[in-house]
């Protein structure tokens, strides 16, 4: 024991986590508990006097870790990963202890310059050209609404005061995406005030992307019948599918309409890291705003998600109101006037303790190792009679199917779209079997009106023999499916 009770504490925390991190993989990945059962264990009230920190750890032990999904866990192979690598733990345990708030330079200095340069930092690490400035957000949710925010105010300039009572009657103000682009999109339309029935969802091609001769023609419709284009949403990396919309062609059309271009890539961004992936994403430096999440696919702890900007005084203008208590008096930039919340953690202290203790070289390394156990994995599928690949692997997810016995691979999806079909049926039992094992956890999306599963790799984590633990309970599940 030292003479400090605090560095006692702290020890000891840090001995929990790191024993948790290494029961982690003989831990189910998936909890086997019902709705209100962690309720149930804990007391109704407070305790009135102090509690020992171990019974506190005790107790994590016994209510909250058996109710917890472990995002953390090797097994982890769904949704995008959101998994902390040792450095960004470090981190957040410092960031508590500094407890900064960076919502002007006056109020956290370091802290709000720290996050300048690790926009440059993470900039200069993806490939894209130094005229984009940026902020860190908590997710791409609200880096997307922030963005939303800027092309309203540079489509219907005063609608930051008025609102949209703006823009004149019977003028619809529109966002446009692809069909596959993600709900964070609608729902920033929703609460910019826009609303969810001025979404244009621009039909995809055979492969997930976006239309651009669909995208073209719609926008000149809609200027032609007198109404206002907002923002256009390309996406590089979809939700369901990592599809990649052709950003280069959305850019042309989007400068010949004078549209703000939005590009989501929240889970792909950090693989433009990698040269030979670079050609996949290009036109994107030519967007007004770009996303990309280091909380998922950068092993940071959530929440960290970089949103960029080619224009910082549009994104300020729609945004900046200063009350006269955070007058300053300082000529700096107040990374608040960039974002709706005015409170801001000091998240740029995870990327900046990743790059320095991992590098650069090591974050490519492991991107390129995700997206070789995922191409692994999708030629298992390939070889196997009993499932088949449904989209292309351009990144590190897989979607694919299992093809039930005596199937007609031919048939395709219902003609109604319908997702009632005896191997979509098949699909959900195998997947829900699959989960309930608790060795590894997978995710489902749909396409083509079809159940389809999916498997991603991205966290810190993961080993060869967790997509081979993957592969072996499909195989089991499927052949105990059969026999049933």
């Amino acid at each position: 024991m030292s003479a400090d009770p605090w560095l006692d504490s702290a020890a000891r925390v840090a001995e929990w986590i790191s024993d948790y991190r290494k029961r982690l993989p003989e831990l189910p990945v998936l909890p086997d508990v019902s709705p209100g059962d962690t309720l149930e264990l804990l007391p109704a009230a407070p305790p009135e006097a102090p509690e020992s920190l171990d019974d506190i750890l005790s107790d994590l032990d016994r209510i909250i870790v058996p109710g917890l999904t472990h995002w953390n866990h090797p097994g982890f192979l769904a949704y995008f990963s959101s998994s902390s690598s040792d450095p960004g733990v470090l981190a957040e345990f410092i960031a508590a202890a500094l407890n900064v708030n960076a919502m002007l330079w006056k109020t956290a200095p370091s802290a709000s310059e720290l996050e300048t340069r690790m926009i440059e930092w993470m900039r200069r690490f993806v490939g894209l050209p130094d005229l984009f400035e940026g902020v860190i957000q908590d997710t791409a949710s609200s880096s997307s609404f922030t963005a939303l925010l800027a092309a309203r105010e540079q489509a219907l300039p005063g609608s930051r005061t008025e609102g949209l009572a703006a823009r004149e009657p019977g003028v619809r103000p529109l966002v446009y995406q692809s069909d596959q682009a993600h709900s964070s999109i609608d729902k920033a339309v929703i609460a910019a005030g826009i609303g969810s029935d001025n979404i244009r969802r621009i039909e995809c091609d055979g492969v997930f992307r976006m239309r651009p001769d669909l995208l073209d023609r719609t926008l000149a419709s809609d200027l032609e019948a007198g109404h206002l284009p907002v923002m256009v949403c390309a996406t590089i990396g979809t939700t369901s599918s990592t599809s990649i919309d052709p950003v280069r062609a959305i850019a042309d059309i989007c400068a010949r309409h004078g549209v703000w271009l939005h590009v989501d890539a929240a889970y792909a961004g950090p693989a433009a890291a990698l040269p030979e992936l670079r050609p996949l994403f290009e036109g994107w430096e030519r967007a007004d705003s770009i996303v990309l999440n280091p909380h998922k696919w950068l092993t940071t702890p959530i929440d960290c998600s970089v949103l960029l900007f080619r224009d910082p005084e549009a994104v300020r203008r729609s945004l900046a109101a200063t009350p006269v208590y955070l007058e300053t008096g300082v000529e700096a930039r107040n990374l608040m006037d960039y974002g709706l919340p005015l409170g801001r953690r000091f998240r740029a202290l995870k990327l900046w303790f990743l790059f320095r203790r991992l590098g650069a070289e090591a974050l490519r390394d492991m991107l390129r190792r995700h997206i070789d156990l995922a191409n692994g994995f999708a030629d298992r599928v390939r070889m196997d009679d009993r499932f088949e690949l449904v989209a292309p692997v351009p990144f590190s997810t897989v979607c694919f199917r299992a093809i039930p016995p005596d199937a007609d691979r031919s048939a395709g999806p219902a003609i109604d779209g319908s997702s009632s079909s005896r191997a979509d049926d098949w699909n959900r039992y195998l997947l829900d079997a699959v989960n309930r094992r608790g060795r590894v956890f997978l995710s489902h999306t749909e396409l083509s009106g079809q159940f389809v599963l999916r498997l991603a790799v991205g966290s810190a984590h993961v080993r060869d023999e967790d997509l081979e633990a993957a592969w072996t309970e499909l195989t089991h599940v499927y052949e105990d499916l059969r026999t049933d």
